[in-house]
């Protein structure tokens, strides 16, 4: 029941659209099936399945706005809760950035959807389970991990007759693997749109590998090391640097991209000539909806290019009020990499640090984007091309900014898990120069 079909969707949206009686109405229709399975020290702990449908429905009088939700869709209850919003909308103060519906678009249809991935039952979740725990239990180590997969759709119109309906599916992985004395640990993680690309059984392996290879982690001093960050590790970082990638902040004086004596640095050399990054809806194996949360029309953009800043994110109100054409939110955000595999990194490097996972990240410094966080996971010393022995994990101090000046060499880019659902990264693994440790963990 929690995806409508299009015409379903579509009669619901024009009664409710069709029952306001204010200056304008959007209403939009949101519904998952979710399912997951939860596994800990070698055995399923809980398993379930959600299933829900909600209707959001905004109305304006003028600047005024009200929002509100149901999930009950007879006509009355319709009614009720379009008659909620204008309540809601006529008792709000005027808000000063209020920006009108946007009128009809044209949306290309972008390649959501996998039905392996909406087929996934409780039979497939077992397995998954199966596949990660058995070979655990054979070489005594202990499994921990969670897949939750999904499927739904997203479905709006407003009064201005603006419309647009797309199913989407996704799937996530995630497994740590202990040493049965607690010593060593590694972990794998897999975020797909279609589970016909995913394999437990091949992920397992790779977290019982480091698992057991970082069991006799020994102490490296703190200090600049050259890294290869494997692309999940790679990602909480720069997962970070984006949050500051609006516009208004930068040109308001409170991001890494303003510029001094005002504006930001759009077009401005700020990161090396290696890195480039765009957003397009449409990129295989990482596609998103072909509109953001207003209904702008994605399309793909130039992001980084060789490390000129190229866009950022401008809201609808700070591009009309800087006179900006309109243009939508990044939906996901790839970065252009080479071909090689991390071991390939791993082999052209003299001395380094491989870092498997980055946790715990938090922020110090705005205006520089400085993070602090952890290593864990497995962690190991790289000596003339080969893995030497693991390493205790480390306290970082670093910018991604910084960091993406530091550029050697980049890999093959893969998809890793965004800060949201519609969010999907690519992003390669990285060997950089000059990574900044500050201190020693105990943790795994």
């Amino acid at each position: 029941m929690s995806i409508l079909s299009e015409a379903q969707a579509k009669a619901i949206l024009t009664k409710v659209v069709g029952f306001s009686k204010a200056d304008e109405c959007t209403a939009q229709l949101t519904g998952a099936i979710r399912g997951n399975v939860r596994f800990a020290r070698n055995d399923v702990s809980t398993a379930g399945i959600t299933d829900n449908i909600e209707l959001a429905v905004q109305v304006a009088f003028g600047k005024r706005i009200g929002t509100a939700t149901i999930n009950q869709f007879d006509d009355a209850a319709l009614e009720r809760v379009v008659r909620r919003a204008e309540e809601l909308a006529k008792l709000a103060p005027e808000n000063p950035e209020f920006m009108p519906a946007v009128t009809k678009q044209t949306y290309k249809p972008t390649d959501t959807f996998s039905a392996s991935t909406a087929g996934i039952d409780a039979n497939y979740r077992a397995k998954v389970a199966t596949a990660s725990i058995g070979p655990c239990r054979a070489e005594k180590l202990i499994a921990a991990g969670y897949l939750e997969d999904q499927a739904g759709f997203v479905a709006f119109l407003n009064s201005k007759g603006n419309y647009g309906y797309q199913t989407s599916t996704s799937a996530d992985y995630t497994c740590t693997v202990r040493t049965e004395d607690g010593r060593g640990s590694g972990w794998v993680g897999h975020n797909v749109q279609d589970v016909a690309t995913f394999s437990a059984g091949e992920d397992i392996r790779v977290a019982m590998r480091k698992a057991s290879a970082s069991a006799e982690a020994k102490a490296l001093e703190p200090g600049k090391y050259t890294v290869i960050l494997e692309p999940a590790a790679a990602a909480g970082l720069i997962q970070f640097m984006f949050f500051f990638f609006d516009a208004r902040s930068a040109d308001e004086g409170r991001s890494f991209l303003s510029k001094k004596g005002g504006g930001n640095k759009l077009g401005e050399q700020v990161y090396g000539p290696q890195v480039t990054m765009f957003t397009d809806p449409a990129y295989p194996g990482a596609a998103v909806l072909p509109w953001d949360e207003d209904g702008v029309p994605r399309a793909k953009l130039p992001i980084i290019q060789n490390g000129k800043l190229m866009n950022m994110n401008y809201s609808r109100f700070w591009a009309q009020k800087q006179g900006k054409p309109q243009q939508a939110q990044f939906g996901n955000v790839i970065m252009e990499g080479g071909t090689k595999s991390t071991a390939d990194l791993i082999r052209t490097t003299e001395r380094g640090i491989l870092v498997s996972r980055t946790w715990y990240i938090r922020m110090v410094d705005p205006q520089t984007v400085l993070l602090t966080g952890l290593t864990r996971d497995g962690t190991f010393y790289i000596e003339n091309g080969q893995i030497k022995y693991p390493v205790k994990n480390f306290r970082f101090n670093e910018s991604p900014v910084i960091m993406l000046n530091n550029v050697e060499e980049l890999g093959k880019p893969v998809r890793v898990k965004g800060d949201e659902a519609d969010s999907p990264m690519v992003i390669p693994p990285m060997k950089l120069r000059d990574f900044t440790f500050t201190s020693l963990s105990d943790a795994v």
